[in-house]
């Protein structure tokens, strides 16, 4: 295809695949479209092996990162005190975990040393890594740079600018769109409340032709990729006739062959619905929707604590999780049932395991037989 984005990425599909995982990255790039990796919970150290793995085994073709430097977050500006981080998480939130794990035979054990070694993570939320990070980033070969919640920093978008890498940014309303195009982003990547992980609450049907349609009224020509639910090259093709140039698509690699998810959520995922998903702060401390569970459950109740600001919930819920996750690999049904990730609504349509080279080939022919079929109505 030969669009905007397609240029712009050097990609020969405008389908891009967030990823955690490394091998979803290069396989997606390989077949075509363009793998990102999501770098939010990585050392400048691990990052530095992450993207070399990928330089070695992507083929030459283009990949990105996907980093998380928010603009709202507990103890941005401050320096960085892991025995003051720790000490911010009040009691009765580590007690509920615990509580909640033991109703489930789940024994929560020790997790002080786990909730220790996720506090690194929040030294790139609050800033203190972003530096270190971007310099690791733009010493490799990326064709694309995104920051997460909020306008990316300006050393980003400088970096972006001197390396001729363009800079995307997530954004859930027609607002949000406007303000990141006046910081000089170069993708908007807009995505809908049925998306899995951080995401707003204005529907994608919705909010696609609302933000495509705002920036064609200032004259603006930053091109628009579409997320949010989307699973397949027929919503691909939908989202494009609203005007987007290409998706973002993250929820759909979950359940590949190459994907690292737990193989009891990534079975569960696959026996999902679009109605088993929840949006909630209890995982982050902001709105991000997830696989329901008993302990989505559980967080929803009006018993339960209040969630913690980000980044202070995920170091109530991320070490109990990775316990949880651990353990349900294993014989505890307790904590199979507990278990759960990051998803969005088009879990539903996620109903068949490949691999992420069959997705993207999936993707293409539903696309084009999408488009056959608009074109057929317009046949005399």
């Amino acid at each position: 295809m030969k669009n905007k984005i397609c240029n712009m990425l050097g990609i020969e599909f405008p389908l891009v695949a967030f990823s955690h995982c490394r091998d979803v990255v290069a396989a997606v790039s390989k077949a075509g479209g363009m793998g990102v990796f999501g770098g939010v919970n990585c050392t400048p150290e691990t990052l530095e092996e992450e993207l070399s793995w990928i330089d070695d085994h992507v083929g030459g073709k283009p990949y990105g990162l996907d980093i998380i430097v928010p603009n709202k977050v507990e103890g941005r500006g401050e320096p960085f005190d892991e025995e003051a981080m720790l000490a911010r998480i009040p009691a009765e939130h580590i007690a509920f975990t615990e509580e909640l794990m033991k109703r489930h035979g789940v024994d929560a054990g020790d997790l002080d040393p786990v909730r220790r070694e996720h506090v690194v993570g929040s030294q790139n939320l609050i800033g203190d890594n972003a530096d270190a990070i971007l310099e690791v980033a733009f010493r490799h070969p990326i064709k694309l740079i995104a920051n997460a919640l909020g306008i990316p920093p300006q050393v980003m978008l400088e970096l972006g600018q001197k390396h001729d890498v363009p800079v995307a940014a997530l954004v859930g309303t027609r607002e949000h769109a406007m303000s990141q195009v006046a910081a000089g982003v170069d993708i908007i990547i807009a995505v809908g409340g049925e998306a899995g992980g951080h995401t707003g609450d204005v529907a994608t049907m919705v909010l696609i032709p609302e933000v495509c349609n705002a920036l064609t009224e200032i004259g603006e020509e930053t091109p628009v990729l579409a997320a949010g639910g989307i699973a397949t090259g027929a919503q691909m093709a939908a989202a494009m006739a609203m005007g987007a140039a290409g998706v973002w698509c993250g929820s759909v690699w979950l359940t590949t062959v190459e994907a690292e998810t737990n193989p009891i959520v990534k079975e569960k995922m696959l026996l999902a619905t679009s109605r088993d998903t929840v949006r909630a702060r209890s995982r982050t401390g902001k709105p991000s929707r997830q696989l329901r569970s008993p302990w989505t459950d559980a967080w929803e109740a009006e018993s339960a604590p209040t969630p913690l600001p980000m980044p202070l919930q995920s170091l109530v819920s991320e070490p109990p999780l990775r316990t949880i996750d651990k353990l349900s690999q294993g014989d505890n049904q307790g904590a199979k049932d507990l278990a759960t990730y990051w998803v969005g609504q088009g879990v539903g349509l996620m109903n068949e395991q490949m691999t992420a080279g069959q997705v993207v080939q999936e993707f293409k022919e539903d696309f084009l037989a999408a488009y056959e079929r608009l074109a057929a109505n317009l046949e005399e």
